[in-house]
């Protein structure tokens, strides 16, 4: 008979539990309506225009679909394809690892060592350089700048000085040749990569509480990179955070730049990457299931890094 009480009084306990966690929700959510009022127009767009989008191309992974015929589920056949069949795939899986590998930490690097310096100017100065670095990322025809400075004939930049001081005897094909494709892509997208983090790290610094460093200073800081180690970068975890994910996207979604230069596609595919993959059979063959697995894959790449690169940031200052 005890035994039977006991366990009656356990489920009760649960729902009790249950009952006054949902009350303690009510309430908060009560006190905070107005927060949430506020909140509203933007979960709502963010709902529409990307919760929605995500999921609704996680489910068109699964299906065949051409945007003539009804939808018709394969299940993982397009992942199939995608991972053991397609060739192209590969070598765009391929460049586009490499590409971030060797751009994202660079980049990253460059727009916090551009900040940290220009930081320490006057704020007019500091003005007039934020400037500076920041409008090639913001530059219309900045492609048509590269296009001539890479051109094929004698006339390109690049090719003239070569040819003056006696570096080559003929012009070199430097944008239809495969492997100086990615590197000059890289190039650019280096030149181009002082953009949103930068301002973020530039920002951050700006907000570091000068008494932190008179307090280090009593405590043992001797130099600036122990007072970069312990003191300025933990207090700029948000923006670097910020600046990691700008610059993973960034880098993991480069298209634009591999198809103004090397055109689309590019001489053997040294340029394709994943992005260009997914356009290629999302816009031109129309392929919307598969296209949705590319993308739904190149999702999950992008989810990883970034948790892995949170995991790594949270170290820094310790």
């Amino acid at each position: 008979m005890q035994a039977n009480t006991t366990s009656q009084a356990v489920p009760q306990t649960v729902r009790g539990a249950r009952t006054s966690r949902r009350a303690l929700l009510w309430r908060e959510l009560k006190r905070n309506k107005h927060h949430y009022v506020l909140l509203s127009p933007y979960m709502l767009l963010f709902f529409m225009f990307t919760v929605l989008p995500v999921a609704f191309s996680l489910l068109l992974s699964f299906f065949y679909f051409n945007m003539l015929e009804f939808p018709r589920f394969v299940g993982w056949q397009n992942y199939s394809r995608l991972l053991l069949n397609d060739d192209v795939f590969m070598i765009a899986l391929k460049n586009t690892f490499l590409f971030a590998v060797i751009t994202g930490p660079v980049s990253y690097i460059a727009c916090f060592v551009f900040a940290w310096i220009i930081n320490e100017l006057s704020p007019k100065v500091r003005a007039f350089m934020t400037l500076v670095f920041y409008a090639p990322s913001i530059s219309g025809n900045v492609y048509f700048i590269w296009l001539i400075f890479f051109s094929g004939d004698a006339y390109g930049y690049l090719n003239g000085f070569l040819l003056k001081y006696g570096f080559i005897l003929a012009p070199v094909q430097w944008l239809t040749t495969e492997k100086y494709i990615l590197p000059i892509i890289m190039i650019v997208q280096l030149w181009l990569s002082l953009g949103t983090s930068f301002l973020a790290f530039i920002a951050g610094l700006q907000t570091v509480d000068r008494t932190l460093i008179e307090a280090g200073a009593v405590d043992g800081i001797k130099n600036r990179w122990q007072e970069l180690w312990f003191i300025t970068l933990p207090s700029m975890r948000p923006q670097l955070l910020f600046g990691a994910v700008m610059q993973i996207t960034a880098s993991f979604a480069v298209a634009d730049i591999s198809i103004s230069l090397a055109g689309f596609p590019s001489v053997n595919y040294a340029g394709h990457t994943i992005v260009t993959h997914l356009m290629d059979y999302g816009t031109i063959r129309f392929e919307m299931g598969y296209a949705s697995a590319i993308a739904t894959v190149l999702f999950g790449i992008m989810l990883g890094t970034n948790m892995l690169t949170q995991k790594l940031l949270r170290k820094v200052g310790e």
